[in-house]
């Protein structure tokens, strides 16, 4: 069965890191979350997209690893250099879950436009397939945020699918630069609104409303950032709730 209304779950976490390497992984709690809200019984058919990396074979091959032997049938779509499957749109309609990998945001939405993936995913969406990812998978179905798509130096972006009404800054607590530039765009009238998390910390919308932030570790907090009418900017700490 489907999600009971449209969902979509955006993070600054998702999988899990072992110590033999980078893509030695193992999914973190926030796949069961998107399996339940899907309503998905005991296989959820969970699809990797891995856009904003370009597709690379080593994230597929850690992404796969991670679902090995757990009770997720794993699937992906690549569109690099072509699409991997005969019907896109049947494809991701089938899906429980679809998981957006992070990298460029830029990219990946300017790559979706191009393949009519972003129709096709609102599509998804309405029909209660669970959208979730993390970094560039979450601030895509944002208006915008902080990244890094253009170089080190972080900018600001404001071309997401903007399904969601609100800016969105991930991985809120590192770096030292990402809070600052939040508060600036939002201040600016770059953003609207924002909605942020810190590493480990994940954000639930059901419809367009922000119904709970959850966290995957202790000590990790989700922030609501806003303009106040005389032009200041205010955060709101939103506590999460400790996903088992």
């Amino acid at each position: 069965m489907p999600a009971s209304e449209p969902t979509i779950i955006a993070t600054s976490m998702g999988f899990l890191r072992g110590d033999r390497g980078p893509y030695d992984l193992r999914p973190g709690p926030v796949f069961e979350l998107a399996a339940e809200l899907a309503e998905a019984g005991s296989r959820p058919r969970i699809c990797y997209l891995g856009q904003a990396v370009g597709d690379q074979p080593t994230s597929l091959t850690g992404v796969y690893g991670a679902f090995a032997g757990t009770r997720f049938e794993p699937s992906h779509l690549a569109l690099f250099p072509m699409p991997n499957v005969e019907d896109v749109r049947a494809h991701l309609l089938a899906q429980d879950v679809i998981w957006v990998g992070g990298g460029s945001v830029a990219n990946l939405v300017a790559v979706w436009r191009v393949h009519g993936l972003d129709e096709i995913l609102h599509e998804c969406w309405q029909a209660g397939v669970v959208l979730a990812g993390v970094s560039a998978g979450s601030i895509c179905w944002h208006v915008g945020g902080a990244t890094d798509s253009f170089g080190p130096r972080l900018r600001g972006f404001t071309d997401g699918l903007a399904w969601l009404p609100y800016g969105n800054g991930v991985h809120y607590d590192s770096e030292g630069q990402r809070r600052p530039l939040m508060h600036e765009l939002v201040g600016d009238g770059t953003l609207p609104t924002s909605h942020c998390t810190d590493d480990g910390v994940g954000l639930v919308y059901r419809g367009t409303r922000l119904v709970e932030a959850i966290a995957d570790r202790e000590g990790v907090s989700a922030y609501e950032v806003s303009r106040g009418v005389d032009g200041s900017v205010r955060e709101a700490v939103i506590a999460p709730r400790l996903l088992g």
